[in-house]
């Protein structure tokens, strides 16, 4: 009984039954008019429906009182654009009167009907209706059935009138694609982000650890002071990669400036050299013609490239190689393979290299190589 009883506690049931009286408003007026042109309304509604902004209108009447509180309610708010849209607002627009006309209705005479029957039960006559004329004992087991019905009606037609609102006024193909789209640039956005932090931050607590350590097993001032440096100086280079990153955050319309490219790839090498890695550069090639985009996902290559050297191999002998053609860019990172390394870690350092390398159309290989760990990447120019 309690479960039957439930949908009376909810909001939701009285806000679709006030959605479904609005339109007998209009309809109520106009019959105090004019009863003998109770079509017109209906009849109105077909241009009304054409009117795009009338979509939006009530796409927005819709998610308000059919659901409340619902993020993902399958309304569109989006005035018409197609010819689809605007048949689907015309039977939209008819369907509601209809039901909203059923619903007053019943509201009214099923109340009426359960109070006639009680009264017949009780000896009185049954007023204009008349097989209530005899007053009978019997009608009062009648009595609670209008009621019932009244529920029925209440609670069904607010969930019937909310699945047709789903259909008629939902997302048309167009609108579903433009959200996907939307939705898979917010995605791709959230993962430049987390490779960006991932990249920049996990650079510098490298350094810092390496550096740390360095410095406490060697005992020599002039060291510890050099590693004190080089620890600042990475941290200060994350903190302003941060800051950059948490700036596209709070304002995702801002486009992203100042992040570093592979003209400033020489702090990298010199943050390993620093680090106690012996770094041996070849570059070759006009790095500043490198396109923005090409040159700053290489620089996060490069950057997470060392960073792998210096946390899984420690400082050993790094040979990068970076050559710029008219239409590539190769970059290619090559150390001696640790004992007992004979695979990638767990990370999402990899993954991220080969991801960054995918989205620009190029290509990323890692893993051994004539006894070296090797990150080889090709990146188009064009």
């Amino acid at each position: 009984m309690a479960r039957f009883l439930r949908p009376l506690l909810r909001g939701t049931t009285y806000t679709r039954l006030l959605h479904l009286w609005v339109p007998t408003l209009v309809v109520g007026t106009w019959m105090w008019v004019n009863m003998a042109w109770w079509w017109m309304p209906a009849a109105a509604l077909m241009p009304l429906g054409l009117v795009p902004t009338v979509r939006r209108g009530e796409g927005v009447q819709a998610r308000l009182l059919l659901t409340p509180g619902q993020p993902d309610s399958g309304i569109s708010v989006r005035p018409s654009a197609t010819w689809r849209d605007w048949l689907r607002t015309v039977l939209w627009l008819e369907v509601r009167m209809a039901l909203g006309a059923l619903t007053a209705y019943s509201c009214v005479w099923l109340p009426v009907l359960s109070i006639e029957l009680a009264s017949t039960a009780w000896g009185r006559s049954g007023g204009d209706i008349p097989w209530l004329q005899d007053a009978h004992g019997a009608f009062a087991v009648l009595a609670p059935l209008p009621l019932v019905a009244l529920y029925g009606v209440v609670v069904g037609l607010g969930e019937l009138v909310t699945v047709l609102a789903r259909r008629l006024l939902g997302p048309s193909p167009a609108e579903r694609l433009a959200a996907l789209e939307e939705r898979t640039d917010q995605l791709l956005e959230r993962n430049r982000i987390a490779r960006e932090l991932h990249d920049s931050i996990g650079h510098a607590l490298t350094v810092a650890v390496v550096q740390a350590g360095a410095a406490r097993t060697a005992g020599d001032p002039a060291f510890t002071g050099r590693a004190l440096d080089a620890i600042e100086e990475t941290g200060r280079a994350a903190l302003e990669d941060l800051e950059r990153v948490l700036g596209v955050l709070r304002e995702a319309e801002r486009p992203v400036r100042g992040r570093p490219t592979l003209v400033d790839s020489d702090k990298l090498l010199e943050s390993a050299r620093v680090s106690g890695a012996k770094a041996d550069a070849e570059l070759t090639g006009p790095l500043d013609r490198v396109p923005g985009p090409v040159s700053r996902e290489g620089y996060r290559i490069l950057q997470e490239a060392l960073t792998n050297v210096l946390r899984h191999a420690g400082p050993v002998p790094v040979r990068v190689r970076i050559g710029v053609t008219d239409a590539t860019l190769v970059l290619e990172v090559r150390n001696p393979l640790p004992a007992g390394l004979s695979g990638p870690g767990r990370g999402s350092g990899l993954p991220g290299i080969r991801e960054r390398a995918a989205l620009l159309g190029g290509r990323a290989r890692t893993g051994p190589d004539d006894g070296d760990w090797q990150v080889h990447v090709q990146l188009p120019l064009r």
